[in-house]
């Protein structure tokens, strides 16, 4: 990859103005004993706030240049250190309570947003700054319709915009539209231990399927009897969209199916694996996209 094109992926918009800044912050949750941690600080306007209200600040910068501004900056600095690095490759702390707050470059969204839901390191609490419609597709319903993407996460986050903000609060000035969101790990998660993988391989299976509405997609889950009292007893008719439920709405349909009376070994065997098929579909076919894009 060359560096023209590698300065292209990190591109970011920053914020103008500090008083913004400390608004925002005066939002979230994070306080004096928190340890923090920002992406892409570019050059340091929300790093500088940050620095004077938490115990312990880490910015994860990927351009050298920057991060020799920052590291002049912050030298004196007991509680804040500048790290050189491609967040896509940085370790997140281990066994260690942590707060995310950063404006993080937007091609690289996903990628971001799936290393900090990984349950195993994922902060207490993310405020990213990113596209509005890339916090529609994670955060859903109330503000768009669920999406896979947001099914998959919610029995282990909770999801809000707390922010929208003015295309000329950043520089450059974006032509898209830009909010906060807030992820908030559940301190409650909603499955019961080993039953993640069941859920993930229950909705991919369902998306997987070529049948237009929601009826159909589940026709071999479901009878149509089981489906027509499902309808009925949670509020949605036989004639929607997978789209069109909420996330209560699915998650009833898959504590039916994982009951005794609703998955059978042969139902169980024909959704496993769902989810790792459509993973690597979709990994084939960001690769043909990448490609195409190189020429």
């Amino acid at each position: 990859m060359n560096k023209k094109r590698l300065h292209l992926k990190y591109t970011q918009n920053f914020l103008r103005r500090t008083g913004l800044v400390t608004a925002l912050i005066e939002k979230s949750n994070l306080c004096e004993d928190d340890y923090v941690l920002e992406i892409g600080p570019g050059k340091g306007i929300i790093t500088k706030e940050l620095a004077g209200m938490v115990k312990q600040l880490v910015a994860v910068e990927y351009d050298y240049s920057l991060y020799r501004y920052l590291n002049n900056i912050f030298s004196r600095s007991t509680n804040v250190k500048i790290v050189k690095k491609d967040f896509l490759k940085y370790g997140l702390p281990d066994n260690k309570k942590y707060k995310v707050f950063s404006s993080i470059p937007f091609n690289i969204t996903a990628e971001i947003i799936k290393k900090l839901t990984k349950l195993s390191g994922a902060p207490e609490d993310s405020y990213l700054i990113i596209q509005k419609e890339a916090a529609w597709k994670y955060a859903g319903r109330p503000y768009f319709k669920e999406s896979l993407a947001s099914l998959l996460l919610k029995p282990y986050f909770k999801f809000k915009i707390i922010h929208r903000f003015k295309r000329k609060d950043f520089s450059p000035i974006p032509d898209v539209d830009i909010v906060m969101l807030h992820i908030k790990k559940r301190r409650e998660l909603l499955l019961k231990e080993g039953m993640g993988r069941l859920y993930q391989d229950f909705l991919a299976y369902i998306f997987s399927q070529n049948n237009g509405r929601l009826k159909n997609k589940c026709k071999k889950i479901f009878s149509y009897r089981q489906f027509k009292h499902l309808a009925r007893d949670n509020g949605f008719n036989l004639n929607v969209n997978p789209t069109d439920l909420d996330y209560e709405q699915w998650f009833q349909l898959f504590s039916f199916f994982s009951s005794g009376s609703g998955m059978t070994e042969e139902k169980q065997k024909m959704i496993k694996g769902a989810y790792s098929r459509l993973l690597k579909q979709q990994e084939r076919l960001d690769k043909i996209h990448r490609n195409r894009n190189c020429w």
